[in-house]
C-alpha cells in the first residue's frame, strides 16, 4: 500500500527512527535530491528533499538540512487575491495579503462578451500589479534563501516578470501550492505547507 504523508521538519528525525522501529533495520540511499529507506520487511519510504541539493548524503545530513535556519519567502497570487510572506525558523515576521474583484465568466455573445472580456482582462492586469508592489515591498527586501510559490502559475510569473524582483525568481524551489484566494490563514498554513517534507511510503 502506497501512502504520502507529511511530516515537519522537527519530526523528521523521529519519523525516521520510528519506521525502522516498525520495519526493521533501515538501508539508507541517499542522493541530493531524495532519501530512499528500505526495510527488511520490504517495505520502503522515498524522501523528497525539501530545498536542494542535499549536500552531505547521509541520513544525519538530511535532519540537518531540514533544520537548517532559512528565511523563507512565501508568494501567493491568484486573481483575486494575493498574499506575500517571510518566515524565519518557522514563523511569519513580516505578511501582506490583499484581494482584488476581478469578475467571472459570462455566458453573454458578440460585443457585451467582448467588452466583458476586456474589463475582466483589465481587472486581473491591476490585481497582477498590486501583487507584484506588494512582493516588491515585502519579499524584494527580505534577503531570502529560498522562495516557494502558489496559486495561479501565470499570476506567479507575470509578478516574478518585474525587473525589481529580479533577484527572486533564481530563489524559487518546490513545491508549487495550490491554495483558494490568499487570507491570512491561508498564507500562514502555506508557510507550514512549504516547509514540510514529503515521503512516500510503501508499506507491505
Amino acid at each position: 500500500m502506497t501512502r504520502i504523508v507529511s511530516v515537519s521538519p522537527e519530526r523528521l528525525d523521529r519519523w525516521l527512527t520510528g519506521f525502522g522501529e516498525r520495519h526493521g533495520d533501515v538501508e539508507y540511499n541517499v542522493t541530493p535530491t531524495s532519501v530512499t529507506l528500505s526495510a527488511d520487511d520490504g517495505s520502503s519510504a522515498v524522501v523528497t528533499v525539501p530545498f536542494e541539493p542535499l549536500a552531505v548524503l547521509t541520513r544525519e545530513g538530511l535532519v540537518a538540512h531540514v533544520l537548517a535556519d532559512r528565511r523563507l519567502g512565501v508568494l501567493l497570487v491568484r486573481r483575486g487575491g494575493y498574499g506575500a510572506g517571510v518566515f524565519a525558523g518557522g514563523k511569519l515576521v513580516d505578511s501582506k495579503v490583499g484581494s482584488r474583484h476581478v469578475q467571472g465568466t459570462t455566458k453573454a455573445g458578440g460585443w457585451s462578451q467582448q467588452r466583458f472580456a476586456r474589463r475582466r482582462d483589465n481587472q486581473a492586469r491591476e490585481a497582477f500589479a498590486a501583487a507584484t508592489e506588494v512582493a516588491v515591498r515585502i519579499l524584494a527586501p527580505a534577503k531570502l534563501d529560498v522562495l516557494v510559490c502558489g496559486g495561479d502559475r501565470r499570476a506567479i510569473d507575470t509578478v516574478l516578470e518585474d525587473p525589481r524582483l529580479k533577484e527572486l525568481p533564481g530563489l524559487v524551489r518546490p513545491p508549487f501550492l495550490g491554495v483558494p484566494d490568499p487570507k491570512q490563514k491561508v498564507l500562514e498554513q502555506a508557510g507550514i505547507d512549504a516547509r514540510a517534507i514529503r515521503i512516500e511510503v510503501d508499506q507491505v
